[in-house]
């Protein structure tokens, strides 16, 4: 028997786990007790590494669909087969006629982000979209304008605050999510326990919710008006602590010519919190000694989810909570990536059909259906899905299903035959997070505390067996080898690895000289991480502009206010539909968890849930099968009757709908569920910045 100290990648907290093998067998996952960033905790989802390793249903050479069956052939043959597809289509239709969407799978993968862009470019395809405009591209674009890089987001430091204020957030589900975070709720309550507070504001009495100081019922949709009147009352009552800040933003006073028309009588109403308990709250945050203000999820995928994002990062501001112990921080990660990499391009190319703009190369996935079913020059011919099941996680997946359905060629590197890659003429299965090398690249930049751990791979990689970032720099040296170029970049990095990145990135980071001298053997010696201290102070250092100073960017943000004013204020038709939002469950916020026999029992948790009030008004009972529609769609599901949600809200989780035909995950098509996106409207977009609207959907039911 061996014992190996690795990471758990199932979500974001970055958890030490301890695991037991004997030859290529897993005995046991528990809690790495000396990890000095999650110190033993690990919640229920790691033992799902284990299942993940083991699953039949996991596919582990390539397929190749013939009359649509699935057939095993070789690597070569696999990779020769995509290439000459991929390349043929190019050749025919031009570049932009092959696609490619990445799944949130692979920011838990540094050697998918350190080589997977080799392939990218090697395609040049504009055409390319993914997760993140279904999740955080707001806090992207608010940083690329206030800090100069769309990563360099700061962090809510929880050991450290007095006053926690979370709007949209569940991080007792997510495990913190932009906010890598173990143990969150022994740390929320540790805020409690010293006299402090955590307030929730959210359309669900979410598991945060429940354990909070306080909770606000909130409308979905309308958190930017709540901050606009929370701000507000900062200047009406002279709350606003700024000494510290004006020297690197001198406009940020100016901050209140834009706010003062939203008192908070005036948006109490709409919002549903009373004006008196803005107030109270806007006193209490302004007057604790740190404080903080954190947006996340349901905060972002809404209407006005960029102008919420930035008018949190605002609030944090005005506070004077930026940079500063107990409030927003910067990171100070060991292996820095973001002097390497693009800060973040704002609306250099724009979509084919409705024009919508690119970030950082990226369209908003709410257009990827009409750029296949729109015909025309650069109508998407082909398919690349990476780690992603988009047909589940975005808007109007039916109608993205029918349009995967027609396409000339997919190809899926992803290791289930999902919803999604059950259209792939090829899937391309890397092996599990267990038997690669790993070093959270991402997730230690997003971490409440600095620290490094590299895990290397317990499992050795057998000749038939693929990494993504092997597959990714293959088809990228085929492409480019079909073009008529050579190159031996692609050997180097062969002999350099991922891990060879990272080592670099050790040595010329912050803690690769002095007293630390950190690189990937010193991590190697120390397997169970290194503990490198409190998130620090970091103004004007953090900051990318060349001036050094923030950019407050009203001319892009507030002239959202128009939209905003419109959308609220003008006069509405008296009809009244209910407001649909989403939910996550920590042991299936995931939908490629739900394969997991221990995770996955049953689908008691794909319910929609209804206040009582509501389910009076419309005749339905607790248990009951309901009809929810959309404009898009229409699901039927079961009734889940309780006060933890908001009157006029109606909450269905994300994820599932595992009852496709031709998918071959027999644990998750016994619990199937139902999809949430077959509701979510593909046509109505946060306009700031083209990131689907997933809360605050109208809908209709009927028993």
């Amino acid at each position: 028997m061996k014992k190996h100290f690795s990471t758990c990648t199932l979500c974001e907290a970055m958890c030490g786990i301890e695991v037991t093998t004997e030859d290529e067998k897993i005995l046991s996952i528990v809690g790495d007790k000396h990890n000095p960033f999650s110190q033993g905790h690990v919640c229920p989802k790691a033992v799902a590494l284990k299942e993940l390793y083991e699953d039949t249903d996991r596919i582990r050479q390539p397929l190749k669909k013939v009359e649509g069956k699935w057939q095993v052939i070789s690597w070569d043959e696999a990779i020769d087969f995509t290439i000459e597809k991929l390349h043929g289509l190019q050749q025919q239709y031009g570049n932009d006629s092959v696609g490619i969407y990445l799944g949130n799978p692979n920011a838990h993968n540094f050697g998918a982000i350190l080589f997977g862009p080799y392939f990218y470019k090697a395609l040049k395809s504009h055409n390319r979209f993914s997760a993140t405009s279904v999740d955080q591209l707001p806090h992207h674009i608010v940083s690329r304008k206030l800090f100069g890089h769309q990563n360099q987001i700061p962090i809510p430091d929880i050991d450290n605050t007095d006053y926690f204020m979370i709007i949209g957030g569940n991080p007792l589900a997510s495990n913190g999510s932009i906010m890598t975070v173990p143990f969150v709720k022994k740390r929320l309550k540790a805020i409690q326990q010293k006299g402090g507070k955590v307030v929730v504001i959210d359309p669900k009495k979410s598991e945060t919710a429940q354990i909070s100081s306080e909770h606000h019922f909130i409308q979905p949709g309308t958190d930017a008006l709540l901050m606009l009147a929370m701000i507000n009352t900062l200047f009406t009552r002279k709350l606003t602590k700024t000494a510290d800040l004006l020297a690197y933003a001198p406009h940020l006073h100016d901050v209140e010519q834009y706010v003062r028309p939203y008192s908070a009588e005036r948006v109490a109403d709409i919002t549903g919190i009373r004006s008196d308990d803005i107030y109270i709250m806007v006193e209490e945050f302004a007057q604790a000694e740190s404080a903080v203000c954190y947006g996340r999820m349901g905060a972002s995928v809404q209407h006005f989810g960029t102008l919420t994002q930035y008018l949190i990062m605002l609030f944090n501001m005005l506070t004077g909570n930026l940079d500063k112990p107990g409030g927003m921080m910067f990171t100070q990660p060991a292996a820095d990536y973001l002097p390497h990499s693009g800060r973040g391009s704002i609306g250099r190319n724009h979509s084919r059909v409705r024009k919508l703009p690119a970030f950082a190369g990226e369209f908003p996935v709410s257009a990827l259906a009409e750029e296949i079913l729109t015909p025309g020059n650069g109508q998407i011919k082909a398919m690349v899905l990476g780690a992603g099941n988009p047909i589940l996680t975005t808007p109007n997946g039916q109608q993205l299903d029918r349009a995967f359905a027609q396409l000339k060629f997919m190809v899926a590197v992803d290791f289930y035959i999902t919803e999604s890659s059950r259209h792939a003429d090829i899937i391309l299965p890397p092996v599990t997070a267990l038997e690669r090398d790993h070093y959270d690249i991402v997730f230690h930049k997003f971490a409440v505390r600095n620290s490094a751990k590299y895990s290397p791979a317990i499992f050795p990689l057998s000749d038939d067996k693929r990494t993504d970032w092997q597959i990714y720099l293959d088809m990228a040296e085929r492409l480019e080898a079909k073009r008529g170029k050579s190159s031996g970049m692609y050997q180097v990095l062969r002999d350099k690895t991922p891990t060879g990145v990272v080592d670099d990135l050790l040595k010329s980071g912050r803690y690769g000289k002095g007293q630390h001298q950190l690189d990937i053997q010193q991590l190697l010696d120390k397997p169970h991480g290194i503990d490198l201290g409190p998130l620090q102070a970091e103004l004007p250092d953090a900051l990318f502009h060349e001036e050094k100073l923030i950019d407050l960017s009203f001319d892009f943000f507030m002239p959202d206010l128009a939209r905003l004013e419109q959308h609220f204020f003008s006069p509405k038709s008296a009809a009244r539909s209910l407001l649909l939002i989403g939910r996550r469950h920590l042991k299936s916020n995931n939908s490629w968890l739900h394969n997991s026999r221990k995770l996955v029992k049953d689908t008691r948790r794909c319910t929609a849930q209804l206040h009582p009030d509501d389910a009076r008004s419309h005749n339905v009972e607790h248990g009951q099968t309901v009809t929810i529609s959309s404009r898009v769609g229409t699901i039927q599901i079961e009734v889940e009757v309780t006060d933890t949600i908001m009157p006029g809200v109606i909450s269905v989780p994300h994820g599932w709908g595992h009852d496709k035909d031709g998918i071959q995950w027999q644990h998750a098509q016994q619990n199937a569920g139902v999809s949430a996106n077959d509701l979510t409207d593909e046509m109505v977009l946060d306009e700031l910045s083209g990131n689907a609207v997933l809360n605050g959907v109208p809908v209709t039911l009927h028993a």
